[in-house]
C-alpha cells in the first residue's frame, strides 16, 4: 500500500485547475452529481467569493482532493446553512484524502460561522455515503427521482452536519 502525506489547506484561484480537473473526473464518472458538462477553470474561478470554504488536499505538492461550501438558499435565515461538494482525484479515491478533505472543511465552515452543512448523495455511491457517516453527518431522507442524469431518474439521500452552537 502506498504511504500519502496528506495535508489540507485553504484553497486558492490558483488551484482552480487542479480543482476543475479533479471535478472533470467525478462528472465523467457518473457517480457523484447530475453535472454532464465539464467544468472549465474560468467556470470554478468564480467559486472563491471569500464567502465559502474551499479546502484542498495535497499529497506532497500535488492536489489530490477538495471538498467545497457553496450557498444553501438565498433567504436570510438561511445564511449559516451551506450545501457542500467533496471530490477525490482518481487515482486517490479510498486513500483517506476525502475524509482529511472534509475534516478540514468542517473546521473551515464552522470557523466562518455555518452552522450546519448538507449535501445529496447518490444512494449507491457507498463510499461518499460511508464517509459522511465517518464524519459525523446523518441521513436524514430520500429524495426520490430527485433529478435524471444520462436520461434515467436518480434519487438522492440527504445528508446534515450540525456545527458550533447548533451541534450543542
Amino acid at each position: 500500500m502506498t504511504k500519502h502525506s496528506f495535508t489540507a489547506r485553504a484553497a486558492s484561484p490558483a488551484d482552480a485547475s487542479a480543482i476543475s480537473s479533479i471535478y472533470n473526473q467525478g462528472i465523467a464518472d457518473r457517480v457523484g452529481t447530475f453535472e454532464t458538462e465539464p467544468r472549465s477553470v474560468k467556470q470554478i474561478d468564480v467559486w472563491f467569493d471569500g464567502r465559502y470554504p474551499i479546502m484542498v488536499v495535497e499529497d506532497g505538492t500535488e492536489v489530490v482532493a477538495f471538498a467545497s461550501t457553496s450557498a444553501y438558499r438565498s433567504r436570510p435565515c438561511y445564511a449559516g446553512v451551506a450545501e457542500f461538494s467533496v471530490y477525490v482525484a482518481r487515482n486517490h479515491r479510498g486513500s483517506g484524502a476525502g475524509h482529511v478533505a472534509m475534516t478540514a472543511l468542517l473546521e473551515a465552515a464552522e470557523a466562518a460561522g455555518f452552522w450546519k452543512l448538507l449535501s445529496r448523495i447518490f444512494p449507491e455511491n457507498t463510499a461518499s455515503r460511508g464517509l459522511m457517516a465517518k464524519v459525523g453527518f446523518r441521513e436524514v431522507g430520500l429524495y426520490r427521482r430527485h433529478g435524471k442524469l444520462d436520461g434515467a431518474w436518480r434519487d438522492c439521500v440527504i445528508v446534515e452536519r450540525l456545527l458550533g452552537e447548533a451541534a450543542e
